[in-house]
């Protein structure tokens, strides 16, 4: 049983929303985060990511950061850039990226189903990555950025859906990058939290660090509170629910930067060994089971079958394009600490990887077919964890729509 509520939060005044929500903290590195803020001074990456309002050689997980991301989200509160809501309530969060839509339900959900996997994950997370989130949290007593999780379809929850959405919304606005965003006020929400009740887990689809990060300071604030009750608000973290059958999964593409001492002649030698290997293909996968390589200007076909008996884990392209060429062949042994090899969003086409290796940036790139949804569930089932940089979810989730406070 998956437990939802809904919450008595923060969220942007309506005519300037479309200043302060942002994109995802960990979609953009410094120097983009500082381009993205510069003539944008509600930007909640002021918030998100501090360190672009102070000197560029300050240590992004200094106590100044923190102090600075404080300061910055008390002072949009203090300008009304950020108002209080008057009573508790659930959001809908529609999508629409060209012919695709989405709309999922903004809402709190427990720490305690992520810990007892009623919320299950599929990756592991860094360290370092999560301390800082957790420390972000833990200053602000708040959840600035949604995680975003998905169901197996409900009908039940798709009516409630259909229902609200013929109310007006509250927000209204198309990014920079295109994507229109559009929010709906759902006040009690009671009946979506009696239906989440039905749904037996959820996934994280994107956010495991955010996932953990709340978590962590849910545990260390109910270990500070003699009186802790489980009803408190630090118990319950920033989450948007979307079915399964609504998401887009884009493919996370491989650049490597050399070929490992090998010629060209011998890689494709070494690559048709383990992979049936077709010269001429078109760039763009068109099923699983299919790599697309380009290599010295030319685009190969990999394909394989996958053992019958395979577990979830082996039947993953970027599984078998690991175990068979980057580790024993190009020497890419652990793909996440590596520096020989990047990973190109699957949103700048294959094209970007053509760009790469002709600019002799790469010297050899693979272009994937998307792991699906439901590979992703099977393997959050089972246990398991996905290689890293398997799934790219695209629309990415603005910060800032609606802000989780404790």
């Amino acid at each position: 049983m998956l437990r939802i509520q809904a919450f008595t939060g923060l969220r942007p005044a309506p005519d300037l929303v479309a200043e302060v929500a942002c994109v995802p903290y960990d979609v953009v590195n410094r120097e983009e985060s500082a381009a993205l803020a510069a003539d944008h001074p509600l930007s909640l990456l002021h918030v998100d990511r501090a360190e672009i309002d102070l000197p560029a050689e300050t240590d992004p997980y200094s106590d100044a950061v923190y102090e600075k991301a404080r300061e910055n989200f008390l002072a949009l509160q203090k300008n009304d850039a950020l108002l209080r809501e008057t009573e508790s309530c659930l959001y809908l969060y529609q999508q629409r990226m060209g012919a695709h839509v989405q709309t999922g339900l903004a809402a709190v959900c427990h720490i305690e189903d992520y810990e007892r996997d009623i919320i299950k994950k599929h990756e592991k997370t860094r360290r370092d990555k999560e301390d800082d989130r957790t420390r972000l949290i833990g200053t602000l007593s708040a959840d600035t950025g949604p995680v975003f999780l998905t169901y197996r379809d409900s009908e039940v929850i798709d009516a409630l859906t259909a229902g609200a959405l013929k109310t007006a919304p509250i927000y209204d606005f198309t990014a920079p990058d295109g994507i229109q965003h559009t929010v709906w006020r759902v006040a009690g929400g009671e009946a979506f939290v009696e239906a989440f009740r039905n749904v037996p887990v959820a996934y994280v689809a994107d956010g495991h660090h955010r996932t953990a990060s709340a978590c962590r300071v849910g545990r260390e604030r109910r270990a500070a509170n003699p009186a802790h009750t489980g009803s408190e608000d630090y118990n319950w973290f920033l989450a948007v629910l979307f079915p399964a059958s609504q998401l887009q999964i884009l493919p996370y593409n491989r650049a490597v930067k050399d070929l490992h001492g090998h010629t060209p002649t011998a890689l494709l030698e070494a690559v048709g060994r383990v992979f049936t290997l077709r010269a001429g293909s078109s760039p763009a996968p068109a099923r699983p089971g299919e790599i697309r390589m380009y290599l010295d200007g030319t685009w190969y076909d990999l394909t394989w079958r996958p053992a019958p008996d395979a577990d979830p884990i082996s039947q993953l392209d970027v599984s078998a394009l690991q175990d068979r060429v980057l580790a024993p062949i190009l020497g890419i042994d652990d793909p996440r600490t590596s520096k020989r090899i990047d990973f190109i969003g699957g949103i700048r086409g294959p094209g970007e990887l053509v760009k790469l290796v002709d600019a002799g940036q790469a010297a050899v790139a693979f272009s994937m077919f998307p792991t699906t949804v439901e590979q992703l569930m099977a393997i959050a089932d089972a246990d398991q964890i996905m290689p890293p940089k398997s799934t790219w979810f695209e629309p990415k989730l603005r910060s800032g729509l609606f802000i989780h406070t404790f």
